[in-house]
């Protein structure tokens, strides 16, 4: 852990518990947006696009959304604070869906991919939530902060797909369309619950302090965290994306679909309730290990079979595994920089997971479509073992290196 002074250290538990509470809350509903583009987004996007090939492009653009928005959203919280920044993604999660339910009416597959790229970008402001909650936390609340904010997606399991389910059939024979506008009001909610969140103000030190990026990016740990995050959320997406439509072409309804998606989406956020505890016990890797072990197993079950069971199952697991792999990697990110270091570290680590996510989900359509469900599964085995192994020799490394240097501070004659 990195030298902070004593002040740093000593966290205002009555703001920081407030903020957590309205980022649980904030995060619930930004979950909402983005558990309508999963559940939706591949079956409106057979619907509307030229070939069926094409059908997760309209997710694909979601998740470039999401990549492009980390740095933008890194740039405003450091300039202007997070609080603008939040009320701005919160703004564009209503136009996400006011611009989606059009898209949907008029018959428009451009139009569609323009607002799942604005939900992505509105997901992206709200993937701050969780590094906000720690600013000012000590260092022993962070993890816990951070695991609180991601519980708050709970709700989102529970909201967004009955969003859909109660009313995807409103504005027959426009499916989902009144889905969509519903979000937007949701994203309206929300705004309301951000404007409120108390955030310090940035100060000069957090405009030109700290060290040059390159030099905290490159420390083992932080190469280390990154990877794990990069590989365990897209392959969790790449899965996740392919599901609903995997699901639709093996005869399954989309009840089923929305059913596995809302228990998805449960599984990701519910374990977030002790999930910061685990870390305080077991250590950031420990938990990020069990994470990635989880993901290929959830692999695992979706090679077995293809009933609706098999798949709720895959889903599930393949949730529990990202909450203890991403949120532990979260973890492992706030262990590598100063205070004044956060916007500019936290955003760029962002940019890699979803920027690489980008990559990735475009792939998913063409993978699904030519290759089948199988291959959607075993191309998540490769990733996770080499995630595995370089956190290994990270972990491995710094043990080895806290024993020399206990040994040396025991018999310093020895240098």
């Amino acid at each position: 852990m990195l030298d902070v002074t004593a002040a740093d250290e000593i966290a205002d538990d009555a703001r920081v518990r407030s903020n957590v509470v309205r980022l649980a809350a904030a995060q619930a509903l930004t979950g909402a947006n983005s558990a309508v583009i999963f559940a939706t987004g591949a079956i409106v996007g057979a619907t509307l696009a030229p070939d069926i090939s094409f059908a997760t492009v309209p997710i694909s653009m979601y998740v470039v959304g999401l990549a492009a928005g980390t740095l933008p959203t890194g740039a405003i919280s450091r300039r202007f604070g997070r609080r603008v920044a939040f009320v701005i993604g919160t703004g564009l999660g209503t136009l996400t869906g006011l611009a989606g339910s059009f898209a949907i009416l008029h018959g428009s597959f451009a139009l569609f991919c323009l607002a799942t790229f604005l939900g992505g970008l509105y997901g992206a402001v709200a993937q701050s939530y969780r590094f906000a909650a720690a600013d000012g936390a000590s260092a022993a609340y962070r993890p816990k902060a951070v695991s609180w904010v991601m519980a708050g997606g709970v709700f989102a399991g529970v909201l967004g797909p009955q969003l859909v389910q109660w009313t995807m059939d409103v504005w027959q024979p426009y499916l989902f369309a009144f889905s969509f506008l519903v979000q937007a009001a949701v994203a309206l909610v929300a705004t309301g619950i951000v404007a409120g969140v108390d955030m310090p103000k940035p100060g000069p030190a957090d405009l030109h302090g700290g060290r040059p990026l390159l030099t905290i990016v490159s420390q083992p740990r932080f190469v280390a965290a990154a990877l794990c995050g990069v590989i365990s959320y897209p392959m969790m997406n790449l899965v996740m994306t392919s599901a609903p439509l995997a699901m639709k072409l093996c005869g399954l309804s989309v009840s089923d679909s929305n059913f596995g998606i809302q228990w998805h989406i449960v599984a990701m956020y519910g374990p977030s309730f002790f999930t910061g505890a685990l870390i305080a016990r077991f250590g950031a890797p420990g938990i990020v290990a069990a994470g990635l072990l989880l993901e290929a197993g959830a692999a695992g079950i979706g090679l077995s079979g293809l009933t609706a069971m098999h798949f709720w199952a895959t889903l599930i697991v393949l949730g529990i595994g990202w909450n203890f792999s991403f949120i532990g990697a979260s973890a492992l990110v706030l262990e590598t920089h100063r205070p004044q270091e956060r916007n500019k570290v936290q955003a760029f680590n962002d940019f890699l997971v979803f920027g690489m996510m980008a990559i990735g989900s475009f792939s998913s359509g063409q993978l699904l479509a030519n290759y089948g469900w199988s291959a959607v599964n075993m191309v998540v085995f490769p990733p996770v073992v080499l995630g595995l192994i370089v956190l290994s020799l990270v972990s491995w490394a710094r043990r080895r290196k806290a024993r020399l240097d206990a040994a040396m501070g025991e018999f310093p004659d020895a240098v």
